[in-house]
């Protein structure tokens, strides 16, 4: 299977039409056509349906598309990382980051310094939860990643941040509970909980807890903050969550009340172990890694 005839397939699939890839292509339709069949032949799977008006994907075309941009990414990642020698510090880090205060002040901080340093580099920010983080580390489409604890580093390299973020309840400004100025465990007794799907993060629940995780009413999870305060404000639910990650979402009808005994979470930044890092990536660890002054 060659990139080209790849980047032809993604083409299409994203155009939705053949005869405009072609043209931005600058092909002909019947080579592009006889490429995409070629490209069936091989894989031995259709691909494409060709409708009237449109070309619509197959199951196997939409998987295809999902690894075709992985693949090309790749591609784009090696070719900028392979700019980069001792001398000239150049091309793009990729970094992902959970929803954290130290997405907003420590990561900011240090880019600015290592961007005045070495100008030539470019930077591609990926959030998500700590798994997602992991999998795109895993899959070589993220250099490296600022995850929040509980979380398995077994596979990685890690500098562990000072950085804490205090565990607390999302509620409505109109809720019984925003008169109070902590939350117990009791006080999560029957209330609608919106909490993330997170299933280690779950367990570290319950065990503040002092219960069953299943015990809790649970009406939604959630992958990141940004989808959900919404509900909050709108009376759907209360969300579990870390201060951080709220004063990146401040509503004027949400509060954000700290759990009682206080809980912490630690904050880590991973990156893959034994795997030969562009030197762009390697000063910017080292940069991160002074900044903490430790």
């Amino acid at each position: 299977m060659e990139l080209r005839s790849l980047y032809y397939f993604l083409t299409v699939a994203r155009e939705e039409n053949i005869t405009r890839a072609a043209e931005k292509l600058h092909l002909t339709q019947p080579t592009l056509s006889r490429q995409l069949k070629q490209l069936e032949d091989e894989l031995g799977k259709q691909l494409l349906v060709r409708g009237k008006r449109k070309i619509q994907l197959t199951d196997a075309g939409m998987l295809l598309r999902r690894r075709a941009e992985e693949i090309l990414n790749l591609v784009q990642i090696a070719e900028k990382d392979l700019q980069s020698d001792e001398d000239t510090i150049e091309g793009q880090i990729n970094i992902g980051s959970a929803e954290c205060g130290a997405s907003t002040t420590l990561l900011p901080e240090v880019i600015r310094s290592f961007s005045l340093q070495y100008p030539n580099v470019t930077y591609d920010l990926y959030t998500g939860n700590a798994d997602l983080i992991k999998e795109e580390l895993d899959k070589g489409l993220v250099d490296i990643g600022l995850l929040l604890e509980p979380v398995d580093i077994e596979k990685y390299d890690f500098i562990r941040l000072p950085h804490k973020e205090r565990w607390g309840l999302l509620v409505n400004k109109n809720s019984e509970l925003a008169e109070k100025k902590q939350i117990e465990a009791m006080d999560l007794k029957d209330i609608p909980l919106i909490n993330t799907k997170r299933e280690i993060v779950q367990n570290e629940i319950a065990s503040w807890y002092h219960g069953r995780y299943e015990d809790l009413n649970i009406v939604a999870t959630h992958n990141l903050l940004s989808n959900s305060v919404a509900l909050v404000a709108n009376g759907v639910g209360n969300i579990i969550t870390i201060e951080g990650a709220y004063n990146n979402h401040i509503n004027k009808d949400v509060i954000f009340i700290p759990l009682y005994p206080e809980l912490f979470t630690g904050m880590v930044l991973v990156w893959k172990k034994h795997y030969a890092l562009s030197p762009a990536v390697s000063k910017f660890l080292d940069t991160f890694y002074h900044s903490l002054n430790v």
